[in-house]
């Protein structure tokens, strides 16, 4: 039987400064920007969309940026990195880019037979970058990252926990993944096995948990096809004592959320309609989109958000 849920569908971040959001995620990791409409739960700031050529789940990193925000703590109970799939031959062209734009990055680190680097972003997002060559996606660049080297998409997300049998649970027995093996300490877990679908529990006995604010990971979301999928999901996730809120349209998808036993804010997001209902494939993300509810106060709402615009011109 099809499984009802087939990985990540895209991550969401809390952010600080708009417009030094944009410039790192599409002038320095030349990602696309695919949609700039507001937070539909808190009006009056930004939503951005990052991710390939047509914002194609799997691909898509989403940022809510509050300007003065002040900056978050990574620990238990969230999302602590989100990894980037490149490929194989991508990670000296990486290295030698962060370090032109002044980003500390780690000493090349090897995990599952794969290698990568970590560093964070302007406001401490937890990044990676990893290597393979199981990855047949296209990629996207505005043409400052040669298209040889451009990220492909999510590869995968660690979760920091404290304990991971329930989760374990949750992720095998009611989401579809199954346990794939264990590394140093980290346990992973895919639907298929491949990246845009890998998700790793890091056990965090300090006791110190994750202080959500910029630079820290708001929920992740997992895949799902259509409507009539998502429904199936709410129902084994209720019957099975979760607390699941009712469906809510995102415009570009529908959404059902809930907390797993370790305190990461789950989403489950439909594949469809996706980015390009309302803007023409050649110009996602140039005009601020609004859901037809807010329409009516465009004129506020747009006054209220900082004006920002792309520069991938700046990062060559």
């Amino acid at each position: 039987m099809k499984p009802l849920i087939s990985g990540i569908h895209h991550i969401t971040a809390i952010a600080g400064n708009p417009q030094a959001n944009i410039d790192f995620y599409t002038g320095i990791l030349g990602l696309r920007l695919v949609k700039k409409t507001i937070n539909f739960d808190a009006p009056g700031v930004y939503h951005f969309y990052f991710g390939d050529e047509l914002g194609r789940p799997g691909t898509v990193f989403t940022t809510f940026p509050f300007t003065g925000a002040r900056k978050g703590a990574k620990g238990a109970g969230e999302v602590t990195y989100t990894a980037f799939s490149i490929p194989s031959g991508a990670l000296e062209y990486w290295i030698a880019r962060l370090k032109k734009y002044g980003l500390p990055i780690s000493d090349v680190l090897t995990r599952f037979g794969d290698k990568l680097i970590r560093f964070e972003d302007h406001d401490s997002m937890g990044i990676e970058l990893v290597a393979n060559d199981q990855d047949n996606r296209t990629g996207w660049s505005y043409g400052q990252v040669p298209i040889e080297h451009s990220i492909k998409g999510f590869y995968g997300a660690t979760l920091n926990l404290r304990s991971k049998d329930l989760t374990e649970k949750l992720l095998t027995e009611h989401m579809d993944y199954r346990f794939i093996g264990e590394e140093n300490g980290r346990f992973r877990y895919g639907t298929a096995g491949k990246p845009g679908d890998i998700v790793d529990i890091v056990l965090d006995n300090s006791g110190k948990r994750g202080v959500q604010s910029a630079g820290t990971v708001h929920h992740i979301a997992f895949r799902t096809e259509n409507a009539t999928t998502q429904l199936q999901v709410q129902g084994i996730l209720m019957e099975n004592g979760y607390q699941v809120t009712e469906v809510k349209d995102r415009n570009y998808f529908t959404s059902i959320y809930f907390r797993e036993p370790g305190g990461v804010l789950f989403e489950v997001a439909t594949d469809e309609p996706g980015f390009a209902i309302d803007e023409d494939e050649a110009h996602l993300g140039e005009l601020i989109k609004l859901p037809e509810w807010a329409e009516p106060n465009r004129e506020k709402l747009e006054e209220s958000l900082t004006p920002v615009k792309l520069n991938v011109e700046s990062y060559d």
